[in-house]
């Protein structure tokens, strides 16, 4: 059983996968107003991001969802977090209080199209709230 969650607040916090049979529970209690719950039921993943504008970002200024297809967020999210754990590795170099942890994203799993197009958007969300430049080519 796999359970993914991502927490981001205000630099970033991040838990990868466990493959044992341990889960991790998030309560909503647990949760601030400014958290946004990412939810795969199905393959029992989650991704929580707590970074404060992220949801005003989403609903103001991100693209609908349906905008692009499964297939686009899933090619952009490969360069996205390729270049993410890139930085995250290299705490000297880049922003150690944004890129904190690497992110555990396995581009063979289908983890559907809100979870593609939320982290996708998180990641055009950092590139605008903090003026990172991920990726050279929109």
């Amino acid at each position: 059983m796999k359970t993914l969650f991502y927490y981001v607040a205000i630099g970033l916090f991040i838990a990868g996968c466990s493959s044992t049979t341990k889960t991790a529970k998030t309560s909503d209690a647990n949760l601030s107003k400014e958290s946004v719950r990412i939810a795969n039921d199905s393959l029992e993943y989650e991704i929580i991001i707590t970074d404060i504008g992220f949801e005003t970002y989403l609903n103001t200024i991100a693209k609908p969802m349906w905008f692009y297809s499964q297939e686009f967020y899933e090619t952009k999210n490969r360069f996205y977090v390729s270049e993410w754990n890139i930085r995250a590795s290299n705490p000297l170099r880049y922003r150690s209080d944004i890129y904190e942890n690497h992110i555990d994203y396995d581009f063979n799993v289908d983890y559907g199209l809100e979870v593609n197009y939320k982290l996708y958007n998180y990641f055009k969300f950092v590139e605008y709230k903090y003026k990172q430049r991920l990726l050279y080519t929109n």
